[in-house]
């Protein structure tokens, strides 16, 4: 089934919907995902992926590898590009082929230079499933059905598998338990958790004015649970500023619901992006000194056995 084949939903608001709910969501899971985040919650997954990598920074062993590269403090724009990108584009392609496989060949290639336990990689597997079905169903234009839900953890399971992640539990529900043990025996405070989140905290305030920086540092507190505020020590969200903003939010999808059904995908790779405005190559894509150690390495090679760079973006769109 081909994954960016046009889809028209013009006949209903709940065209795509009705179509996710025909698909199987073990064998279609692919088309599910491509279908849900980029017809009916190309902003919505966008929000939740964010939401579901400051969790994984809650865990010390993770933030402790993040913070020792120093990547989230000097170049926390392109890590946060170029992991958005190279998720997108495997929910935008699938994973098998094209510029999907590339994309999870580079996830791999950036991964396979460190160490990192299998139970953290099942972790941050795990958020990549549940925080978009728990921030649609909260938020949404719609909650999720039941396929959708499926479709998601099929997907990452079967990217896990690919990614040579051990142990996956085998169900929805088994993995979503296995999950939230996993929170409440590792959560807990360190100060590279409080580096990493606070650095990635300060890249959302340079999205907007500088006048608004008090007001989205408190809104991002807002967004975070109490597990969440103690692993990271983030002062707690002022009185009232969790029920305003989820109200705000949820206003939001109930307007939503009335725009007309949108008739082409979109994805995170379809908006101008801050590190890479004129285009990338999915095979440039990654850490900075790792991206700069290999081409230093392929200069020295002989021209006869460079490979092609990867195609670029730009040249797509």
């Amino acid at each position: 089934m081909a994954l960016s084949a046009p889809f028209d939903p013009a006949s209903s608001r709940w065209a795509v919907l009705r179509a996710i709910e025909q698909l199987d969501p073990e064998r279609d899971h692919q088309r599910i995902v491509h279908l849900s985040f980029g017809y009916e919650f190309p902003w919505d997954s966008i929000r939740a992926l964010e939401i579901a990598l400051y969790r994984t920074y809650c865990v010390p062993s993770i933030s402790r590898l993040l913070d020792r590269t120093a990547e989230f403090h000097n170049d926390t724009q392109r890590r946060y590009d170029d992991t958005s990108i190279l998720v997108a584009e495997m929910c935008e392609w699938g994973y098998e082929q094209g510029r999907g496989s590339e994309a999870l060949e580079r996830m791999n290639w950036a991964h396979g230079h460190y160490q990192i336990s299998n139970d953290d990689f099942l972790y941050v597997l795990s958020t990549f499933i549940y925080e978009p079905i728990r921030w649609i169903d909260r938020f949404g234009w719609r909650a999720t059905c039941r396929n959708e839900r499926l479709g998601y953890y099929w997907f990452w399971r079967e990217i896990g598998t690919r990614m040579g992640i051990r142990d996956i539990p085998p169900s929805y529900e088994a993995f979503e338990s296995w999950s939230r043990a996993y929170e409440r025996e590792q959560f807990q405070f360190a100060e590279t958790n409080h580096r990493v989140g606070a650095s990635t905290r300060d890249l959302f305030t340079t999205w907007f004015p500088r006048v608004f920086t008090p007001a989205v540092r408190y809104s991002i507190y807002a967004m975070l649970d109490d597990s969440m505020i103690a692993a990271f020590g983030f002062p707690r969200p002022l009185p009232m500023t969790r029920t305003v903003l989820r109200f705000c939010l949820q206003a939001r999808g109930r307007v939503v619901r009335w725009f007309p059904p949108r008739r082409e995908p979109h994805f995170f790779t379809d908006d101008r992006n801050r590190t890479h405005p004129g285009g990338y190559r999915i095979a440039e894509l990654g850490p900075t000194r790792l991206v700069a150690a290999e081409r230093r390495r392929s200069a020295q090679e002989p021209a006869s056995r460079k490979g092609a760079a990867g195609e670029s973006r730009s040249s797509l769109r």
